[in-house]
């Protein structure tokens, strides 16, 4: 399933590069708290990565990294999750997730589930062993590999219809 898709590089001069951010954004406070109404939803699903994705993907670096860095930051901000010892870890995987996805996107100019499934595995290889590093420990590294394969699987096949969806 592959398909070609108007993907975008907005530079940080162009409103709609905010405008976007804070949608995405917006999306990343809004799906985090939905997913939080389920037991352990947060770690299972990881909602705060999925509009990072879409963001990265379609409209750039530059939009991928502001809705990267702000989405956790206004998160623990207004309800305490992430846990404050958490956000590193976390920034740094959204952080590599706006790279490598818009880096992807950039590169193939098109979007597929493979495609996807490779950037979502990719920040995560990559995420996990940084985290792992940062914690000491190998098992707090492999967390999301424990918990969260269903938020990836969510990442990969939401993120694919919703960039496919989005308006050209």
């Amino acid at each position: 399933m592959q398909t070609g898709v108007k993907l975008y590089s907005l530079g940080y001069s162009e409103m709609r590069t905010y405008l976007w951010a804070a949608l995405f954004v917006l999306g990343n406070v809004v799906l985090p708290q939905l997913c939080h109404l389920i037991p352990q939803g947060g770690l299972m699903l990881l909602p705060i990565y999925f509009f990072t994705l879409v963001a990265a993907y379609k409209y750039g670096w530059k939009v991928g990294l502001l809705t990267a860095v702000v989405s956790p930051l206004v998160n623990h901000v207004l309800f305490g999750m992430p846990p404050a010892a958490m956000l590193p870890a976390i920034l740094v995987k959204s952080t590599l997730l706006a790279v490598i996805a818009a880096f992807v996107a950039r590169r193939t100019g098109r979007v597929s589930v493979l495609l996807l499934l490779g950037v979502v595995l990719g920040y995560q290889l990559l995420g996990c062993g940084i985290e792992a590093v940062m914690h000491g420990s190998l098992y707090a590294g492999l967390q999301d590999f424990r918990l969260g394969l269903p938020g990836m699987v969510l990442q990969v096949f939401g993120g694919y219809f919703v960039i496919k969806s989005l308006a050209s």
